[in-house]
């Protein structure tokens, strides 16, 4: 196992200064160190480094046993440095930055890179930009393996040991990239055809009012989905009122396959269903712009191998 030795230089070469031998510190206990100084959070830093926060608070206690000095003080509710770990901190996350850079600038310099890619995704990023291209991506790159959340919050990637994340818009924290990806998405109208069955079709958007309009929140608790259409160049909204609201648009798209509603939903997403018949685009004559996808991660000076492959595969894959 690989281990940092840190040795004091003696003044003279032929005497001793009498100085006690620095202690013997594995590289993965300060690398684990490092990760639960910046996150103040073993659960944290256990998902980073991907083992469990138990693993994690043992590696920190024997840490603390082969440097004879405590490095946190815990308690049940919080995590914090103690003096001497500051100070070991203040010196020890540059020098571990130094060696990620050196190992990323390494990796990038390959024709394989390698490791995990842990991407933090809504469910429907994933269904129409990542799952029709992940096959050929894997085939692609036979070194690095992805593993993937499907979350619909704006997550903070790096305080949960993500890589990348996709979302709608570009509005991220200060300290990410973002980059689009894919088109600019279209909103249709849709409902299955048994829904008419023993109703109108409406042929103007007015006519919604008098319908069952299927509803989405951004996010739970969050503000509706307005629904804005393009309507000879102008911008028309119309309060549509409904019996269901969901905070997904799986939820909302299974809702209108099941006859209980007209819905307002990402024509990509509703591809498939369109495709065979289980829905069907109304009021054809109008459409609406959402926003595009993009990609967020870290502002790094060398990205990653690995990140680097995903998001030009990605963008490549799914360039308008």
């Amino acid at each position: 196992m690989s281990k940092l030795v840190i040795i004091d230089e003696p003044a003279n070469a032929g005497g001793s200064t009498g100085a006690p031998p620095a202690p013997a510190v594995h590289l993965p206990g300060l690398l684990t160190f490092e990760a639960a100084a910046r996150h103040l959070n073993f659960a944290r830093a256990a998902a980073e480094l991907g083992v469990t926060p138990t693993a994690v608070s043992r590696t920190i206690k024997n840490v603390e046993a082969q440097l004879n000095v405590r490095l946190f003080n815990r308690t049940t509710r919080s995590v914090g440095l103690t003096e001497a770990g500051a100070s070991l901190n203040a010196a020890l996350a540059p020098a571990l930055s130094l060696i990620r850079d050196s190992l990323s600038r390494a990796l990038l310099a390959t024709d394989q890179p390698s490791g995990t890619v842990r991407v933090s995704s809504s469910y429907v990023a994933y269904r129409i930009l990542i799952e029709p291209h992940l096959d050929g991506f894997l085939e692609k790159y036979p070194l690095i393996n992805v593993e993937i959340s499907l979350d619909n919050q704006l997550s903070d990637i790096v305080s949960t040991g993500f890589d990348i994340g996709i979302r709608m818009g570009r509005k991220v924290q200060n300290d990410m990239v973002a980059v689009q990806l894919g088109a600019v998405q279209k909103r249709v109208v849709v409902a299955a055809p048994d829904y008419f069955r023993e109703r109108t079709e409406p042929e103007t958007i007015d006519e919604l009012l008098e319908h069952n309009c299927i509803r989405q929140r951004y996010s739970a608790g969050g503000r509706l989905y307005d629904w804005k259409f393009d309507d000879s160049g102008q911008t028309v909204q119309i309060d549509v009122q409904g019996r269901y609201v969901f905070d997904e648009m799986r939820s909302v798209l299974d809702a209108a396959m099941q006859g209980r509603g007209v819905a307002f939903i990402l024509e990509n997403f509703a591809k498939q269903e369109l495709a065979n018949g289980r829905l069907r685009r109304i009021l054809t004559r109008y459409s609406g712009l959402d926003d595009a996808f993009h990609l967020y991660y870290p502002h790094r000076k060398h990205m990653p191998g690995k990140l680097r492959a995903f998001v030009d595969f990605m963008r490549t894959a799914n360039r308008p």
